[in-house]
């Protein structure tokens, strides 16, 4: 009677709250989610869900169920992982570049789990900070990118991680500090703090200033995360950062959040692999456990579109 689509449902539903982004997290309409949930109550004759809660919230019998969900599916995962490990074999590489500083926080524990799973396959990572990651993919001396900026070249296909909103991170006095949203304009007299990458490769610059046409007044840049926010809480300047990797700062109340914009700017990370590696088990096992992560881990993400 239950299967494992409807437990995968039910978990989906859980974990983004609403029928709209389980449905775009399990890539099915919301008439066919919604469709197959009806279905499955008239099979059980029981209601697995209060409707009109926000977010959405389970009955007793819908706990039941998940109870189930949260027993079974890392079971039927292990499994199959363990399948494609037999039919892959216990060899391969994995070279990953990262072209996202803060990205460091949730990579280091995905590829802490994927080494358990996978011990037969050569883990190497490098910072994309300072060599183009693209044309080494091609080239075959990376299996794997991470990054913001898709290339839309045959010779790589991307899977996309989640999405993320881009924000303006300042000191608590800070006159940007009292306002929701800054507009490109806000920025031209201010200092900006950045990574050390080219221009063309940050977000702030070719999602927000670079369109408008507007430059800050000088820009400065730091290698760490923690040493940029210290930068930006003691008014040396702003730094624009994903909004996940500033939960830390902002729970202790280092720095104020803003938003890029009336409807802020929103990103989405994407991880590459070359096209004819594309159904390699252990690159797709990686994504879908650093995806898995992601979503567990990190506030503030969406589902990609």
């Amino acid at each position: 009677m239950l299967e494992r689509r409807h437990l995968e449902t039910l978990s989906a539903i859980r974990q983004h709250g609403s029928l709209v982004e389980a449905a775009e997290h399990l890539h099915v309409t919301q008439s066919a989610l919604s469709h197959q949930l009806k279905e499955l109550e008239g099979r059980l004759g029981l209601q697995l869900l209060h409707r009109r809660t926000r977010p959405l919230r389970f009955t007793n019998p819908g706990l039941k169920v998940l109870e189930l969900a949260d027993q079974v599916l890392p079971q039927m995962q292990a499994l199959e992982r363990e399948l494609r490990r037999m039919a892959a074999g216990e060899s391969g590489r994995m070279h990953v570049a990262i072209e996202c500083h803060s990205c460091f926080q949730w990579l280091m524990p995905a590829l802490d789990r994927f080494r358990g799973l996978w011990p037969g396959v050569t883990l190497d990572l490098s910072a994309a900070f300072s060599f183009a990651p693209l044309p080494a993919l091609v080239r075959g001396d990376l299996d794997l990118v991470i990054t913001s900026d898709p290339d839309t070249t045959e010779a790589v296909q991307w899977a996309p991680l989640f999405r993320y909103e881009l924000v303006l991170a300042v000191a608590n006095d800070h006159p940007l500090a009292r306002r929701r949203n800054v507009a490109p304009e806000d920025l031209a007299g201010v200092t900006l703090i950045t990574y050390p990458v080219e221009r063309d490769r940050l977000d702030v610059f070719t999602a927000f200033l670079d369109p408008a046409g507007v430059t800050p007044s000088a820009v400065r840049t730091a290698e760490l995360t923690p040493m940029m926010i210290q930068l930006a809480a003691s008014g040396r300047g702003v730094v624009a950062l994903p909004n996940w990797a500033l939960t830390e700062y902002l729970e202790p109340g280092l720095v104020t959040a803003v938003s890029l914009g009336e409807a802020g700017v929103w990103r989405t990370l994407y991880a590459g692999v070359r096209s004819e590696d594309a159904d390699s088990p252990y690159l797709q096992d990686f994504i879908g456990l650093a995806r898995e992560h992601c979503f567990r881990s990190l506030a503030g993400i969406r589902a990609p579109e």
